[in-house]
């Protein structure tokens, strides 16, 4: 989402490297370009006016590293400005008292809200909660029918809405009900309108009367730029909600909806929503938020996502075997299985530091697919090839390409690949002190 953002930035602080010193001319100069590159990202331009000058009040008064270059000492000040202005740190849900907890979820049809449940169903599971989802969204009979096919397919449990029922009345016999099935968060799903009307929040004023949620969490479409501000506004000064979701992150908007939610409504942004797949819900982190745009990378986040999907064991394994030079085909498909799992390649790249700066990258548009590919050819090969790449010679090259619906070009490449990732990784392997790569965070 940042993309052209953090190309913006970072063309405009390697400009100052030139410079000796942060004098008031080139803060004045760079600021320029600095406040440029925010309203082209559609950020609001007051969010925008307060983020310069405290930017110019802070570099002017040289709050800023000895050690550090004029470049170097600016982006550290637009670093934690853009961390304060996103919120400063994490904001975890406000899940305390007596259960089941209720998370009401709010905002405009096409919002997301439907999937988002799901999402954050899934999420609370990994923390040992119990969730039960509630359709209340009586006027959209497609979006009862979604949630209840999502929750089967997650395995949680989905509240039968009755016809005929108010909303705020099926969300209040949902509340008894999941006490009864042992769960202890509800998860509301309530309905939207394409706008915002009076009927649609006296709806929610009742729900939110009648079960006092835990959570009021507004879910917003990031791709809506400063649309998806003023919705906030909106549902904030009727509802009062007490945290923002922000889905469509990993599209290519121009993400001023992010930069400027919690600067307008003064409420956190508590999750975003990073793809189409149920696991694609992450807690927002703003210092790892402005760490990415300021193409610096975000490490913590990639390492957590790694935690998650690489089994140590295998991790030790595989360990060995590059240490024994027996790293082969089958070792490499199941490491691009586990990248697959980690999301897009594109969005794991962005987690890297300085990956983002550099240009034979920026032109990279890595294409999923091209996995799919690998896999295949991989797949068509006997045990024995990929045990030992180097007996596949023309004649074993044409049949794993017939086999797996590919050119033998792709199987060329691949095995060049192959041998150069290899040679890499056991030299890593064989380097003094222990071997750290993806699935080895121990």
């Amino acid at each position: 989402m940042f993309a052209e953002l953090s190309d913006k930035l970072n063309k405009t602080f390697k400009k100052l490297k030139g410079h000796g010193i942060l004098s008031e001319k080139n803060i004045q100069d760079a600021l320029k370009e600095v406040r440029m590159a925010l309203l082209e990202a559609d950020v609001n331009y007051k969010v925008v006016k307060k983020f310069i000058d405290d930017i110019q009040q802070r570099a002017v008064g040289r709050e800023v590293h000895d050690s550090l270059t004029p470049g170097q000492q600016m982006i550290h000040i637009v670093s934690q400005e853009l961390t304060s202005l996103m919120g400063g740190s994490r904001q975890d849900l406000l899940l305390h008292g007596r259960t089941p907890f209720v998370i009401l979820l709010a905002g405009l049809q096409g919002s997301g809200k439907t999937t988002t449940a799901a999402k954050l169903a899934v999420h609370l599971r990994k923390f040992g909660r119990k969730p039960y989802l509630v359709p209340a969204d009586i006027y959209r009979p497609a979006a009862i029918e979604q949630l209840k096919k999502l929750g089967a397919q997650i395995n949680i449990p989905v509240h039968p809405t009755d016809k005929g029922i108010k909303p705020d009345d099926i969300c209040l016999n949902a509340l008894s009900k999941a006490g009864a099935a042992g769960s202890d968060v509800l998860i509301l799903d309530t309905a939207g309108r394409l706008h915002i009307d009076e009927a649609l929040m006296d709806e929610l004023v009742r729900i939110k009367k009648k079960l006092n949620p835990n959570e009021i969490l507004l879910v917003a479409d990031s791709m809506t730029g400063q649309d998806a501000v003023n919705v906030a506004k909106q549902f904030d000064q009727i509802l009062d909600i007490t945290g923002i979701i922000l889905t469509k992150m990993e599209g290519d908007a121009r993400g001023g909806a992010a930069l400027s939610m919690k600067a307008v409504t003064n409420k956190p942004i508590k999750f975003i929503g990073t793809g189409e797949k149920l696991d694609a819900l992450e807690p927002f982190f703003p210092e790892r938020m402005a760490s990415r745009i300021l193409g610096m990378g975000d490490v913590l986040s990639f390492i957590e996502k790694a935690q998650q999907e690489f089994d140590q064991k295998e991790a030790l394994d595989l360990e060995k075997k590059l240490k024994k030079r027996k790293f082969d085909l089958e070792d490499f498909q199941k490491q691009l299985g586990y990248i697959k799992k980690l999301g897009s390649i594109e969005d794991i790249l962005g987690m890297m530091p300085g990956i983002g700066q550099l240009n034979q990258l920026k032109k990279l548009k890595p294409d999923g697919k091209e996995l799919v590919k690998i896999e295949a050819i991989i797949s068509s090969m006997t045990r024995r090839e990929r045990a030992d790449y180097k007996i596949i010679n023309g004649s074993r090259r044409k049949r794993i390409a017939k086999g797996s619906g590919t050119k033998v070009e792709d199987v060329n490449r691949l095995l060049k690949n192959f041998a150069m990732t290899k040679k890499m990784m056991e030299q890593f392997a064989g380097s003094k002190g222990r071997m750290r790569m993806p699935g080895m965070f121990r």
